[in-house]
């Protein structure tokens, strides 16, 4: 057994409370607008779109969370959904008459907007969600309105406050 996995641990968790008790404001004030953001989404689209909002409520995660990784960038943000959207939209389109062809569907969406985001280098993993989402749900004017609206209102307020925005992770 390694001797050292107990000391490599407590080292680990000495580290991390010493991070929270330096960062604490950061780490409370970026939760809250992460709650904020999600309130607002969540808000505004019906929990039968519960696919598209777990995607944006991973996207308020990169952003607030982790606002100095690549994923986080407007870029990624907005292409990455983008693409998601057209991805889902496009295979929504295509009957599925039994559950074998919806699952091939389904996973043709996904696959199809993860080529697309990384050849495009708009790579944001929750955007998968979002192709897969809107390939189940189908798409609406007020969905595509407020996914839209949520990832160009995320993007503002990532570019806005990124100055005050501190690695969480």
């Amino acid at each position: 057994m390694d001797q050292g996995r107990p000391v490599r641990l407590r080292n680990s968790l000495i580290k991390m409370d010493q991070e929270f008790r330096l960062y604490w404001k950061n780490y409370v004030m970026q939760s809250l607008m992460a709650t904020g953001a999600i309130f607002i989404v969540i808000y505004f689209l019906s929990l039968q779109h519960a696919v598209i909002i777990a995607s944006l409520g991973a996207t308020t995660f990169i952003v607030f969370a982790m606002p100095d990784y690549i994923t986080a960038r407007t870029r990624n943000v907005i292409g990455g959904h983008i693409v998601g959207l057209f991805c889902g939209f496009l295979f929504s389109l295509i009957p599925h008459p039994s559950l074998l062809y919806a699952t091939l569907i389904y996973s043709l969406a996904v696959g199809t907007s993860t080529f697309i985001m990384v050849v495009t280098d708009t790579e944001h993993p929750p955007a998968a969600g979002t192709a897969l989402g809107v390939a189940i749900t189908g798409i609406t004017l007020p969905v595509l309105v407020v996914v839209v609206a949520s990832i160009v209102i995320l993007s503002v307020i990532h570019h806005i406050l990124k100055p005050f925005l501190r690695d969480l992770t």
